[in-house]
C-alpha cells in the first residue's frame, strides 16, 4: 500500500517517487514531497453584472447563444431555473425548456 500523497493538480492516487521528486503519471506534474500544497480558496462564480451565483439560482440570458451543431438559437431573456455551478470553461450546468440539458458560461447570464 502506497503512503504517497495524491497529485495536487489532478488528484491522481498513482503518484511515484523519482529521486527527490514525486511525479504524477496522468498529468506529469512534478513536486517536492516537502512542499505543502497551497490551501485552496473557494471559487466564486459571478454573472455578467458581478453578482455572486450559487447552486439553485435562476438566471436570465443577456445574449443570444447559438447552439453548437444546430441551427437553433437560445434567445436573450430566456430564463433558466435551478442552475448547478461546476468547474471548467462552461461553468453552469442547466436544463433549458425546449432545448434540453446544456452548459453555459457565467459571463452570458444575469441573476434573475
Amino acid at each position: 500500500m502506497s503512503t504517497l500523497p495524491p497529485c495536487p493538480q489532478c488528484h491522481c492516487e498513482y503518484t511515484y517517487e523519482d529521486g527527490g521528486l514525486l511525479i504524477c503519471p496522468e498529468c506529469a506534474h512534478e513536486w517536492a514531497p516537502e512542499a505543502a500544497p497551497a490551501p485552496q480558496e473557494a471559487r466564486v462564480w459571478k454573472d455578467a453584472h458581478g453578482n455572486v451565483l450559487q447552486d439553485g439560482d435562476a438566471v436570465t440570458l443577456v445574449k443570444d447563444l447559438k447552439i453548437k451543431g444546430s441551427s437553433a438559437v437560445v434567445k436573450v431573456g430566456t430564463k433558466v431555473k435551478n442552475i448547478r455551478l461546476v468547474d471548467g470553461d462552461h461553468d453552469i450546468d442547466c436544463k433549458i425548456d425546449g432545448f434540453g440539458a446544456m452548459q453555459l458560461k457565467s459571463e452570458f447570464v444575469k441573476k434573475a
